[in-house]
């Protein structure tokens, strides 16, 4: 009697009936699925430090655009087994994370498409992602290898800060705009970068990394261009603020 007669002999005495064809479909289909999982465990336990470096990148640059999305995200494929979370971020994956950054990533996901709102939550968020970008970053190498954790909190907080303050500048100028498609296709495509940085990490690490420092280039000179131009508008606003206040006490 071969095994699959044995687990339906066993399904049988629990009141299931299944035929032996039955039974033996799905045990290949769940051995096919068993060795998907050992080969992707195996790959990302055999993944070098490029690959490391290229993962806590791109958990801590995306971190500035959308955390949660990142933390629900990467904790979703550790969850279902598609990736093997290495260090310390199997605990992304702990139901009770997920259900919270999960409900988190839903008001996220609106509250960031809404004129003023958009600027007020980043306002909010920008004490959070910083620090937890250096804290997923580091979390890749876990505790094992605490030099080289420091090494990725340093570059998580720092790419974390510069695509939150991209961001945040960014928005500030769409906001002088009354319409709001600019706020929605900018938060869209803010979602679709922050998903495509850790996929593009983990697919290809070495174009993953040369992306980042041209992307990383464009950012700072972006946010000092912006930069100017919302100190000009701010001091043009406090001008003509000031010039009102005063013509009424000159007509007194």
């Amino acid at each position: 009697m071969d095994i699959w007669q044995t687990i339906v002999n066993w399904l049988h005495s629990a009141g299931l009936h299944v035929d032996p064809d039955t039974a033996q479909a799905v045990g290949e289909a769940a051995g096919q699925v068993g060795d998907v999982a050992s080969r992707a465990g195996h790959a990302v336990a055999q993944m070098d430090m490029g690959a490391l470096l290229a993962l806590a990148a791109a958990l801590g640059w995306a971190s500035g655009f959308r955390l949660y999305a990142v933390v629900f995200l990467v904790g979703l494929l550790g969850a279902t087994g598609l990736m093997p979370l290495p260090g310390g971020l199997g605990v992304l994956q702990h139901p009770m994370v997920l259900i919270l950054s999960g409900s988190l990533l839903f008001v996220e996901f609106f509250a960031d498409k809404i004129p003023l709102v958009d600027s007020v939550w980043d306002l909010f968020q920008s004490v959070l992602r910083i620090p937890a970008g250096a804290a997923l970053a580091a979390a890749v190498f876990g505790a094992d290898n605490s030099t080289m954790a420091m090494v990725a909190a340093l570059m998580g907080g720092t790419l974390a800060a510069t695509s939150q303050a991209a961001k945040t500048t960014t928005r500030a100028l769409i906001n002088t705009s009354p319409e709001p498609f600019s706020n929605v296709g900018a938060s869209l495509a803010e979602d679709t970068v922050a998903v495509g940085a850790i996929w593009l990490a983990l697919a290809n690490p070495l174009v993953f990394g040369s992306v980042l420092v041209v992307v990383v280039i464009l950012m700072w000179l972006v946010i000092w261009a912006l930069w100017r131009f919302l100190k000009t508008a701010m001091r043009r606003l406090r001008g003509w603020l000031g010039a009102g206040d005063a013509e009424p006490l000159q007509k007194t």
